[in-house]
């Protein structure tokens, strides 16, 4: 509440957000830039499709991690560096010195497992790859900001640390911004976080963290002969059991609260009882309390199948158990609608003839809102659909790719501009 109440006061004594902005819209440092994205988009895309042709599952980032390091080094960031746990990161200097800082980042990772084909196919404006728009775009955006404010000589008053993190992804448990939050050598002077992710017009700024909880369930038992030992106790059954029943629930719609059993495996073959099974389970909601009754359910569900499966069959050579893991956990809360923040890259996206709205997600942008840090996540421009699968596509048509990043840029400038003490 102390940054918020300190940007509240210095927007107030100097401009509101909307004015902010047309400050920054009309600067001519800021129209050279843009001027510049417009006449080198075709260098962007083939940025994209040269990022995108780089593998990146989570925790083998470091091919992508070293193309962005070498981008970083040649664009003049400086104490280019990458940190112990993979991210890369650099400095564009402000006009204030080593105060606070705005911190700009865009994930390296994708879902997509070794061996995915990620070779671009191209048809018009059209571009088609595994993990294109989540989020190779992103990073070839920043990149692209970069070389611009270089070119135009754009001055921001606060530092910007821009960061290619690793770990966004599914089990990668957002371990990049949490190291740079709670280890990295910047966490005491970042005062603003915003996150580029996923490729869309710019109108949906997502200001809500959207919590989590990742299970994985092993259920274990005796195993043996599916006829000769029937009837013995089956994690096959207790598992099935304890999904049909996580099932059942039903969710709030409002505050969104959802879950899914995304994986399973065990067994070993047709006709044996399986000794081993398990499941990776997926549970999140808008709301910390419907989180935890949901997290609290699920606990209870797989105990009670456990239970119910060694009462219905034998459990002569051993009863089946359940070993809960939890392999995931983001953390929820909201950057308020009244947050400069917020109130710039809205007034940003207005400017350039979107009409933006505010939402929920699970981004990168957890964690510093979970930690009080003003943080939101940006579009990076154009269109796309199909994210996290292997038909996932963008649309590099000039002019709706060029009006997402003009929003992009406004709002980081803007907020650079008047970044608060921490």
């Amino acid at each position: 509440m102390l940054i918020i109440g300190l940007v509240l006061a210095l927007l107030s004594a100097q401009d509101t957000p909307d004015a902010a902005v047309r400050k920054v819209l009309a600067d001519p440092a800021f129209v050279a830039a843009m001027a510049a994205i417009d006449r080198d988009h075709d260098r962007l895309v083939a940025d994209i499709i040269a990022i995108t042709e780089i593998p990146a599952p989570s925790f083998k980032e470091a091919k992508r991690g070293d193309a962005m390091l070498e981008r970083f080094r040649a664009l003049g960031l400086t104490d280019v560096e990458r940190d112990t746990e993979g991210n890369v990161l650099g400095i564009r200097r402000g006009t204030r010195g080593s105060g606070p800082l705005v911190a700009v980042c865009a994930h390296l990772d994708t879902v997509f497992p070794e061996g995915t084909d990620v070779k671009v196919k191209r048809n018009g404006t059209r571009l088609s790859a595994p993990g294109i728009g989540d989020n190779s775009r992103s990073l070839a955006v920043m990149v692209a900001m970069i070389r611009a404010m270089n070119e135009a000589r754009v001055q921001t008053a606060s530092d910007i640390l821009f960061i290619a993190d690793v770990g966004e992804e599914g089990v990668g448990d957002l371990r990049g911004v949490k190291y740079v939050l709670k280890e990295g050598r910047y966490k005491s002077r970042i005062g603003q976080f915003v996150v580029i992710d996923g490729s869309a017009p710019g109108d949906d700024i997502v200001t809500g963290a959207v919590g989590s909880r990742r299970y994985r369930v092993t259920f274990n038992g005796p195993g043996g002969h599916s006829y000769s030992a029937f009837g013995l106790v089956s994690p096959a059954f207790a598992m099935a059991a304890a999904m049909n029943r996580l099932g059942a629930i039903r969710a709030p719609e409002s505050p969104k609260t959802t879950f899914n059993v995304g994986v399973v495996g065990g067994g070993t073959s047709v006709n044996s009882i399986p000794n081993s099974m398990w499941m990776d389970v997926d549970m999140r909601s808008e709301s910390p309390v419907e989180l935890e009754k949901l997290e609290t359910a699920f606990l209870n569900i797989v105990k009670e199948s456990v239970t119910a499966e060694n009462k219905a069959r034998s459990t002569s050579e051993g009863a089946v158990t359940a070993d809960v893991k939890l392999i995931g956990a983001r953390p929820s809360g909201q950057t308020k609608a009244e947050t400069p923040i917020a109130q710039i890259a809205m007034a940003s996206a207005r400017a350039v003839g979107l009409a933006p709205s505010l939402s929920f997600s699970s981004t990168d942008a957890n964690l510093p809102i979970s930690l009080g840090i003003p943080a939101i996540r940006l579009n990076s421009g154009g269109s796309g659909d199909r994210a996290h699968t292997p038909e996932e596509w963008i649309d590099v048509d000039k002019a709706a790719s060029v009006r997402g990043i003009r929003a992009l840029l406004a709002t980081m400038i803007a907020t650079a501009n008047l970044a608060p003490a921490r």
